[in-house]
């Protein structure tokens, strides 16, 4: 029996992960996120080179109207924009090419990603719904973090049932 890499064409479960991947990266990370460690204080600050002002004014809009641990930016909620910043970031590059490419030696890294960015995520809502900074507007959150729900969980779903994830199987045909 013959083990190839499936095409990414075949692949639509890993082309949207790639595309989560590249919003996460591009987007997420080195835009939304960093804003909040370059500016600490958001009720007094000036504007940075980066992110671009009117991402720090969205972020911050979104943060006063919706999303309160945003704005306070307690240590905690710093130290996993820390691991965004200085782990997913690097990961999201490494693993957009191993998804296109199909190489299996992303599968152990995407397991950590996923488990990590699972648990970043439980203490955030957890936060959102008792803690100190609840959201008054719940549903709203809860839906801007879903897909750092759903992504993870498709994602370990996807490394955890093959040690070669990216691989098809094909029968030897004799002609």
């Amino acid at each position: 029996m013959q083990v190839n890499s499936s095409p990414i064409s075949k692949r639509p479960v890993d082309f949207a992960i790639i595309i989560f991947f590249i919003i996460n990266l591009l987007f997420i990370t080195y835009i939304i996120d960093l804003e909040q460690l370059v500016i600490a204080d958001p009720n007094h600050f000036n504007y940075p080179a980066w992110p671009p002002s009117k991402f720090v004014d969205l972020v911050h809009w979104y943060g006063r109207n919706f999303d309160p641990v945003l704005m306070a930016r307690p240590a905690w909620w710093r130290a996993t924009i820390w691991i965004d910043s200085l782990f997913f970031g690097p990961f999201y590059v490494f693993a957009i090419y191993a998804y296109v490419k199909g190489r299996n030696w992303i599968r152990f890294g995407s397991i950590i990603w996923a488990s990590v960015m699972l648990t970043n995520v439980t203490i955030i809502l957890f936060e959102e719904v008792i803690g100190e900074h609840a959201s008054p507007h719940l549903i709203r959150v809860f839906l801007s973090n879903a897909a750092w729900v759903i992504f993870p969980l498709i994602v370990l779903y996807r490394m955890w049932r093959s040690v070669h994830p990216f691989e098809m199987k094909m029968e030897n045909q004799v002609n």
